[in-house]
């Protein structure tokens, strides 16, 4: 095994930096800075999040940073579970300020206020709106690029509001299934699970999550699901007038993915050296490089020139690299740590047989392609790249999900950076033992029951109704 593996956080952290995607040095504990490289890819996975909420009737909106304290505490059990992790803004200036303000840590309270001035009758329902935003909780445990930070700088949350517990619950189908779509177009595998009443979001009935297994065997909670009910509502006085002309509190849900996604995209889809982005996403998609020879040099940046003019004007994301001063083996390394998926190499054979070398970033497949041909052949090598990109991630994340029938084979399955699969008898007494007296989490339990087995609890020995994910996770 090799670093990223054995020390993913610092890998990580290496590679972010050195692929020029995000720079965790500000001298501020768990706060980074997208560079532009890494914006652009954050802006086009965001992108494709929008389509999709937009397409289910979604609408962006925008809200203040600034949540007021008596805001945050209307709704017990939420402020009870954030309290610990709220950043306070106390004065304007050299005054101090009349009331307290609260960096954002989540927007449930913002806006169910809102709704409660926005929605008048059964005609305005249903109302699903979301933001992409920062928002800031003082994380106590050890800070880690993208994974665990105290800016959360790219919260996507939407919320919804429902005129009845039905339509409330279509929509909590719906969000999973936007999910799904949101992350296989990433090539992102998932477990997808139903928090244990525990460990479900802070004011939720019912949280689902998406994990992912990162390369050092933990499991990482890339997106949420929380069915509010009218918890938030009732707090808020969150009314509507129905078509019988009664008023009935509206039922909410709440949804979000963060910046894990960047993470998860680069630990999932990388090797040694970096990064292999996936292009449907990759801010370069083609990177040209010129590789001239004396008497040639001229023709050869020509050449290239004219090959980057038509792959742009056929709309894709393409960059020469026309620095003289530069090797070509020296570009392939540093396009490659920068996970560019496809390099166009011109020399004066290609220039000469009237074509281009194109080449795989993660397979390192080199294949010669006439110019005319060039643009579809780039196209449909994307296609393909992608399309074995997610078969090999979903093939790797599918071998570190292992059975374990007893706490011994837990701790054997979780120590080799794997996920264990634990039959469950339903109590949550034993549930609480298993995470006690292994010292692992437990992420939750499938949405649906699995088929009837003859496995045992490993805590109390009654037959298992179900089954439960544990494992390390961050």
């Amino acid at each position: 095994m090799g670093e990223r593996e054995e020390n993913f956080i610092e890998w990580l952290n290496n590679v972010l930096f050195t692929a020029q995607i995000y720079d965790y040095r500000y001298p501020v504990k768990g706060m980074g800075i997208w560079m532009p490289y890494g914006y652009k890819l954050r802006q086009n996975v965001i992108n494709i999040m929008r389509k999709l909420l937009d397409k289910t009737g979604h609408e962006e909106v925008l809200f203040p940073l600034l949540i007021p304290r008596t805001m945050l505490e209307r709704e017990a059990t939420h402020i009870k579970g954030f309290m610990g992790e709220v950043f306070w803004v106390t004065r304007g200036g050299k005054s101090r300020l009349d009331m307290e303000l609260a960096l954002r840590p989540t927007s449930e309270t913002s806006m169910t206020t809102a709704f409660r001035d926005w929605i008048q009758s059964w005609k305005d329902l249903p109302l699903k709106v979301y933001q992409v935003v920062s928002v800031f909780r003082y994380e106590t445990k050890s800070t880690r690029p993208l994974i665990r930070v105290r800016e959360i700088s790219t919260f996507k949350e939407a919320f919804t509001a429902h005129a009845t517990s039905e339509d409330a619950w279509r929509q909590f189908r719906e969000a999973i299934s936007i999910y799904k779509r949101f992350f296989n177009a990433l090539g992102i595998p998932y477990i997808i699970s139903s928090r244990l009443p525990w460990d479900r979001f802070a004011g939720a009935d019912e949280t689902v999550t998406f994990d992912t297994i990162m390369p050092d065997g933990r499991a990482l909670q890339i997106g949420s699901v929380h069915y509010l009910g009218q918890r938030f509502s009732k707090a808020f006085d969150a009314k509507f007038m129905t078509e019988k002309g009664k008023y009935e509190h509206i039922y909410q849900l709440s949804y979000g993915i963060s910046e894990r996604v960047i993470a998860s995209i680069i630990a999932v889809h990388s090797d040694e050296l970096g990064p292999i982005l996936p292009p449907n996403v990759a801010p370069i998609q083609v990177v040209i490089v010129p590789i001239p020879y004396k008497e040639v040099e001229e023709a050869v940046y020509k050449y290239a020139r004219r090959i980057y003019d038509e792959l742009k004007r056929r709309r894709l994301r393409v960059h020469l690299d026309d620095d003289p001063e530069e090797t070509p083996g020296s570009k392939f390394y540093k396009w490659e740590r920068r996970g560019v998926p496809l390099r166009v190499e011109v020399g004066p054979r290609d220039l000469e047989n009237g074509g281009a070398t194109l080449v795989r970033r993660d397979t390192r497949e080199r294949l010669f392609v006439k110019l005319e041909q060039l643009a579809e052949e780039i196209r449909r090598t994307m296609r393909v790249m992608l399309r074995e990109m997610k078969e090999r991630a979903w093939r790797e994340f599918k071998a570190r999900l292992k059975p374990a029938k007893s706490l011994e084979e837990i701790g054997e399955v979780v120590k080799n950076r794997m996920i264990a699969i634990v039959p469950w008898c339903g109590s949550e007494e034993c549930a609480h033992e298993i995470e006690d007296l292994t010292g692992y989490k437990i992420l939750g339990k499938p949405l649906r029951k699995p088929r009837k087995s003859r496995d045992k609890c490993p805590v109390c020995g009654r037959s298992s109704i179900t089954i439960l994910y544990v494992g390390r996770s961050y």
